[in-house]
Parts: C-alpha cells; structure tokens; sequence
C-alpha cells in the first residue's frame, strides 16, 4: 500500500515532504498493541550457527543503491537490521557501533525499515531523534512498524526549559538555610539541655549513673588514643624545632626556642591537636555507633522498653571524653615538646637538662590550667556533636556515611572557633609582664 504524505502528515501532526511515504505491500497486519516487540516481516530459516544469529540480530544499518518510486536512477538508501530494541542496546559495543553508523548518515536520505527483525519504542525513538523528529524523504516500512514510529512522533515533546532563577528564588533559598540553622540550632538546644538535666539526675541519685557506661567510653577515647596522639605531637615538635631553629640561628637567640616551644606547644598546638584527632577518630566512632543503632532500630527499643537516651547515650559518652580530653592534650604536649627537645639538642646544641630547666620559666603555670580547661570544653563539644548527628540518622546507610562525615567537619570547626575565642578571652592569661 502507499500512503500520501498529507496523510501520514494528519497521523503526527506535522507536514511531511511531497515525497510518497510506502510501505511494504505484502506487509501483515498486527492486530497487537504497537508497545509489544514486532514479529520479523520475512518469514526465514533461523541461522544454525549461534554466532550468525547473533549477528542478523545485531542492530546496524547498511547504505544500498536502489531505483526510486517514480523510475529515477538509482538513489542511496539505507536499509535498518537486526532487532532494533532495548535488550539489543544492552551491549556497549553494539551501541557504540550503531552510534557511529548513524552518526555518519544524514536525517534526510531514504529508509527502509522492512528487514528489521524487531522494533520496540526505544528503537523508534532512536529513529526519531536520529531523524531530527522530522519524517525522512522517503520511508519503506511496515503496518507494525508504522504505529510504533507514528506513536513516538506523537508523544515525543522537547524537555522543559529551566526557569531564570529571579532575585526572589534566591532570597527565598537563602531564607531557606536559615531557617534550617534556626532548626538545628533548636534542637541541638535541646540535646543540651537533656543533658544538664541528666547530670542533675546523676548527682542527685549517684548509684544509678551508668558508671560502667562512662569507664568504658573512658577507655575506648582515652587510653586508645594515645599511641597516635604522642606519635603525631612527637613529629610535629620536631618539626617546629627545626624550622624555628633555622631563624632564631640567624640573630643568635637559640635559647628562645624554648619560650617559643613550651608556650606555642602546651598553650595552643598541644589541645587542638589533640582535639583534632580525637575529633576525627573518636567523635566518627560515636556518630556511627549511634547511627548504626538507628539503622538497627535499637533506638526505637530503647524507646519503647522506657530507657533514656540521654543517660544511656549522650552522658557517658560526653562525660567521658570531657574526662580524657584535658589528659590527653597535655599527653600530646609532653610527647611534642620532648620531639622538640631532641630536635633542639640536634640543630642548636641545646642540651635537654638546659631545655627542662628552662621550661617553667618560659611558660608559667596558668597555660597549663588554660589548655586544661579549654581541652575539657573541646571534648563536650565533639561529643554533644557527635551525639547530635548520630541521633539525627536516618534508617539508611546514606544517611550514616553523611553524617558522619558532618560529625567530623563540624567538629573540628567548633574547635577551632572555640580555641579562637579562648584566646580572645584569656589573651592577658599566662604571660609575664
């Protein structure tokens, strides 16, 4: 049968070129519906060898030399074969090859669709978009393949534009995280303030704290923690020996290395070190020891058997590297300064009885109650951190891995605004006048 091109134009919506739109005359009609995969058009004898069958069915296209409807000479067509569906654009390599094939050919030469074994929706849409969602010259196809194509030029549409996003979608966003912050801010608010009201529970009635709890918390962020913290505080005082020793050589004040050292190490370097790393090893662990709880649905238990987070979660956890903290910094600080002992006896032949000698006058006693109390606060803030993001984990292991990360981010950002703030505060603190 051959259709005009005012009718297959009505069939789509859109005017096709005055060129004659054939299809096979032999073709059978299908009574299924145009979704369901089309039977071949010829009937064949199946390959024998499994390795030519896979190739008929492999979709490809091949440019032929065939005599035009009105008796013109011989035109370039291109003839489609092999099965044409999305099983068959499963395998990379035919799907590269294909692409290349295509790219190579222009939208509009003639076509013919008949030796194609099968043709499904993703077929004709490659089809159509290779086209430029225009009907080609010339197109040679059968009843089945027909609907298929006619129905994807139907329902194809183009992807909608983005909106310019206008001042107020900005402010709107902005608006957005702020509320947000007020939110988190809320409820970290809250954690807090379940805490004092656990600690108040704890001293008021001291046999029902969860002593075992806290000493076991104790351990795992303290006594664990040290081989690290001492190795990193080792390496990074002998690094701050030898790059000061480079400087103070050079206008003769060698023996300021100490003053330098023993207030920069034990003041400063020595607790945000230390917190840094406890940050990073310790407050991750308790975000996901937490969270892995959610996920496991052991805290929905403890809610329903009556047991409070608070005092069996957030305390131990809090009062235990509140505990560690401080000891662990001055750990760091002593590991750091024999580092930078060594190194000072190394490079600027300081002998370390003049460093230890020296010491207690360079840094008087208040830097040590400083970095004391500021360790202790930098621990109540990584745990309450961690606790917090723990809490807040969704049932899915997506939401672990991101808030622990965000555990870990905000954690050692706390530490250090809060080590800039104590040095605000307290900058008339530890120094000889």
């Amino acid at each position: 049968m051959v259709l005009s091109a005012d009718a297959a134009a009505g069939a789509v919506g859109c005017r096709i070129p005055a060129h004659s739109f054939n299809f096979a005359a032999g073709a059978r009609r299908s009574h299924a519906s145009p979704l369901t995969a089309l039977e071949p058009l010829h009937e064949s004898d199946p390959p024998s060898d499994p390795a030519d069958a896979a190739a008929a069915a492999r979709p490809r296209v091949e440019r032929q030399r065939a005599a035009s409807a009105d008796g013109a000479a011989a035109q370039d067509e291109v003839v489609a074969l092999g099965r044409w569906t999305a099983l068959a654009f499963s395998s990379a390599r035919d799907w590269k090859a294909l692409s290349a094939q295509l790219a190579e050919l222009r939208p509009g030469s003639r076509w013919d669709l008949r030796p194609i074994l099968q043709l499904d929706h993703l077929g004709a849409q490659l089809l159509w978009n290779h086209w430029q969602r225009r009907w080609p010259a010339e197109l040679q196809a059968s009843a089945p393949q027909r609907a298929v194509l006619e129905q994807v030029a139907q329902f194809t549409v183009d992807e909608p534009k983005d909106a310019p996003v206008t001042l107020f979608d900005r402010f709107r966003r902005f608006a957005g995280l702020g509320w947000h912050a007020l939110e988190t801010s809320q409820r970290f608010l809250q954690l807090i303030g379940q805490f004092v009201l656990d600690l108040g529970r704890m001293l008021r009635a001291p046999h029902q704290a969860p002593w075992r709890d806290i000493s076991g918390h104790l351990y795992s962020t303290g006594a664990t923690a040290l081989p690290i913290t001492a190795l990193v505080g080792l390496l990074i005082g002998v690094v701050l020996a030898y790059l000061m020793a480079q400087q103070l050589r050079q206008y003769g004040g060698e023996s300021f290395i100490v003053n330098i050292l023993g207030l920069a190490l034990i003041r400063e370097l020595g607790p945000v070190l230390a917190a840094v790393l406890i940050a990073g090893r310790s407050g991750s662990a308790m975000t996901a020891q937490i969270g892995v709880m959610r996920v496991t649905e052991e805290l929905d238990a403890m809610r329903v058997m009556g047991i409070p987070r608070g005092m069996r979660l957030v305390l131990p956890r809090v009062l235990a590297l509140a505990l560690a903290m401080p000891l662990i910094s001055m750990w760091t600080s002593a590991a750091a300064m024999i580092g930078g002992m060594i190194a000072a006896d190394v490079t600027l032949g300081i002998s370390p009885g003049f460093f230890m000698e020296a010491l207690p006058r360079a840094v008087p006693l208040p830097n040590v109650w400083l970095a004391l109390g500021k360790s202790a606060v930098f621990g109540i803030a990584i745990a309450l951190i961690a606790c917090y993001h723990g809490l807040r984990v969704l049932p899915n292991t997506e939401s672990l891995g991101r808030r622990t990360t965000s555990s870990v981010v905000i954690s050692i950002t706390t530490v250090i605004l809060v080590d800039a703030l104590f040095a605000v505060l307290f900058r008339g603190v530890g120094f000889r006048g």
